[in-house]
C-alpha cells in the first residue's frame, strides 16, 4: 500500500509539514508561558500538557513511519508498519482519549480504564510484531470498533453531565463548554477508522495527513481558548461545607429566606451583571451555603445559569425601554453587553428561551407597540 507514495514528492512534503507542525505545537504548549490565542484566558495546565504529549506522539508516529519512503524490501516495510502500529497503540490512541477526558473539568476522571481498554489491542499489536504477521488484525479491528462505540456512548453521557455541572455553577459559559471535544473525538475515530479499514492507495494517505493537520490546528485552538476551572473547583472543595446530605429537602422557610437574600444582595445590587459570577461567589455574597442555594434553584425548576441570565434579560428589557423613553440611540449588542452578557450569541439564546421570541422579533413587536 506504500508503493504509490514512496516516490510522491508532494506527499512527502505534506508528511514533513504535518510532522513539523506537530513538533512546533508540542513545543509551544510545553515551553510558552503566555497564551497567543486568548491573552485574557488561562488554559488548564493539565490539558495543556496532555495535548503537548499527544502532539509529541504524533511526531513519533510520523518519524517511525518515515523510513518506509526510502525502503524497497517488503519485509523491512512490514516490520516498520507493524512497529509503527504498536507504538500508535502504546502512545497515540490512549493519549488522544486522555486529552478528551482532560477537557471535562467537573472532576478528574481516572485514567486506568483507558489502559485497560487499550491492553488487548497493545498485546495483539505486540504479537503481530513478534510473529511478523497481520493474521489477527481482523479481530483487532472488531474489538476496536466495539471500543469506539463504547467510548462514544461514554463521551455523550460525560458531556451532558459536564454541561449540567456548568449550568449549575457558572453564570457565564463562554470559554467553558467543550461540546467541540466530541467533534475532536469524532475526528479521531474517523482517522482510526480510515487507518483500520481503508488503508489503501494514495487517497487514504493524503486524507490521513489532511485530517491530522486539521486536528492539530483544532486542538491547539481548543486548548488555548478553554478557561481553567481548577481554581474555582479547589475553592469549592476547600470552603469547608458540611456533607451535602445534610441539606436535602429545603423547607419553605429556607426557600423564603434565600429568596429574600437574593433580592437584597443580588437583584437590588445588580450583582448579576458581574462577569463569571459563580454559584459559590453568589452564595458567599448573600450569606448562605452553596448547597442550599443550589437546592433553591432546583426547587424553582431552574439552574443557576438560567436564573442569572433571566435577570440579565430583564435588565436588557429595562435598558431598552429607558433608551426608547429618552430617545437614546442604541444597538441590541450594546444593551446586551451592558446587561452582563459577554457573548451576543449567549444573549440571543437566553433571550429566546425566556421570551420565546428572537431579539429582532421582540424589538420589532415593541417598536410597533410604541408607534401605536
Amino acid at each position: 500500500m506504500y508503493d504509490q507514495i514512496r516516490e510522491d514528492t508532494l506527499f512527502i512534503i505534506l508528511y514533513s509539514v504535518v510532522t513539523a507542525m506537530a513538533m512546533m505545537a508540542s513545543c509551544y504548549l510545553l515551553f510558552r508561558q503566555g497564551n497567543a490565542f486568548a491573552k485574557d484566558l488561562t488554559p488548564p495546565t493539565r490539558l495543556r500538557r496532555w495535548t503537548a504529549t499527544f502532539f509529541a506522539a504524533l511526531v513519533l508516529n510520523h518519524l517511525v513511519y518515515m523510513p518506509i519512503f526510502f525502503l524497497s524490501s517488503s519485509e523491512d516495510i512490514m516490520s516498520i508498519d507493524l512497529i509503527g502500529g504498536l507504538l500508535d497503540c502504546l502512545t497515540l490512541f490512549p493519549v488522544a482519549i486522555v486529552v478528551l477526558l482532560a477537557m471535562l473539568q467537573d472532576r478528574r476522571r481516572p485514567l486506568w480504564p483507558v489502559a485497560v481498554m487499550m491492553a488487548p489491542i497493545i498485546l495483539a499489536a505486540a504479537w503481530c510484531v513478534v510473529a511478523r504477521s497481520y493474521a489477527i488484525l481482523p479481530m483487532v479491528y472488531v474489538y476496536s470498533l466495539l471500543m469506539c462505540i463504547g467510548l462514544i456512548i461514554y463521551m455523550v453521557r460525560a458531556l451532558r453531565q459536564y454541561g449540567r455541572w456548568l449550568r449549575d455553577n457558572y453564570a457565564d459559559l463562554e470559554h467553558k463548554e467543550v461540546w467541540q471535544s466530541f467533534i475532536v473525538f469524532s475526528i479521531i475515530m474517523l482517522v482510526f477508522a480510515i487507518y483500520a479499514f481503508t488503508n489503501e492507495g494514495p487517497v487514504y494517505q493524503y486524507a490521513m495527513q489532511v485530517i491530522v493537520l486539521l486536528l492539530i490546528c483544532f486542538l491547539l485552538w481548543r486548548v488555548e481558548t478553554l478557561s481553567d476551572l481548577s481554581i474555582q473547583i479547589a475553592a469549592t472543595e476547600s470552603e469547608g461545607d458540611e456533607d451535602q446530605s445534610l441539606y436535602k429537602g429545603l423547607s419553605q422557610t429556607n426557600r423564603d429566606s434565600i429568596g429574600a437574600l437574593l433580592q437584597q444582595h443580588c437583584i437590588d445590587t445588580q450583582l448579576y451583571l458581574q462577569h463569571d459570577l459563580t454559584l459559590l461567589q453568589l452564595a458567599k455574597a448573600i450569606g448562605t451555603n452553596r448547597f442550599y442555594l443550589s437546592q433553591y434553584f432546583s426547587s424553582l425548576g431552574t439552574t443557576y445559569n438560567a436564573y442569572i441570565n433571566d435577570l440579565r434579560v430583564n435588565h436588557f428589557v429595562n435598558l431598552y425601554h429607558e433608551a426608547i423613553d429618552v430617545h437614546r440611540s442604541f444597538t441590541a449588542q450594546q444593551l446586551a453587553q451592558e446587561s452582563g452578557f459577554r457573548s451576543y450569541s449567549t444573549f440571543s439564546s437566553a433571550f429566546k428561551r425566556k421570551t420565546n421570541l428572537s431579539v429582532t422579533a421582540w424589538i420589532r413587536a415593541h417598536e410597533g407597540q410604541e408607534k401605536f
